[in-house]
């Protein structure tokens, strides 16, 4: 599959900087991992976080089908779980009101994915954008601090950079892409400690 400006030949040494900079989730998730200490929704995140990393890498390398499938679906599970969480957690809604939602959440992402190739495929991360901007405003309302807007806003920067990467090939033949996964590790670190910053002073729920 060569979706990408750095990929312009097979094989798994292709997309050398696609590749490598995938290390920044890994990064990021052990630091986050580190931090949980025994908090299961910490711990179920950095995870995930880390499964973002070799799945992207996985992707980066071997550009098939089934190696994509081990990028998305992991990207997916972490932004229903961080949602819910959130919902629940932080803002404090029942697990049925936040249940409802993440379900609205996912029928915009299942519908978003649909959008194709238009924007190097970024329209399907609209859904992604617009709730981290929402999160941003409550985040800063109810805690006064402004690390999930200041994410927000390094999202929308990540995506442009994902959005340009093919039209970048003629100035620049390794494309912008990797930007792209050096932003998001740097912003899920930032909303990972955000949520556990406002949920340390009460005690986790569960996972069911």
């Amino acid at each position: 599959m060569d979706l990408y400006c750095e990929r312009l030949a097979p094989g798994l040494l292709a997309e050398p900087l696609n590749a490598i900079t995938n290390v920044g989730f890994l990064i990021a998730a052990l630091w986050v991992w580190r931090a949980a200490g025994r908090r299961t929704d910490l711990r179920w995140l950095a995870a995930l976080l880390a499964a973002i990393g070799f799945g992207s890498g996985l992707f980066h390398t071997f550009a098939t089908p089934l190696a994509q499938l081990c990028d998305v679906i992991p990207i997916a599970l972490l932004q229903l779980l961080y949602v819910y969480l959130y919902l629940h957690r932080v803002i404090g809604l029942r697990s049925r009101s936040a249940a409802a939602y993440l379900m609205l959440y996912g029928l915009a992402l299942a519908i978003a994915s649909r959008s194709g190739t238009s924007l190097n495929g970024s329209l399907a991360y609209a859904p992604a954008a617009l709730t981290l901007l929402v999160l941003g405003v409550v985040h800063y309302r109810l805690r006064r601090r402004r690390e999930v807007l200041y994410a927000a806003l390094a999202f929308l920067l990540s995506l442009l950079a994902r959005s340009v990467d093919l039209a970048l090939c003629t100035q620049w033949p390794y494309g912008s892409h990797f930007l792209w996964h050096l932003f998001n590790a740097a912003l899920l670190a930032t909303l990972l400690h955000a949520y556990q910053a406002a949920t340390n002073d009460c005690r986790p729920t569960p996972l069911r």
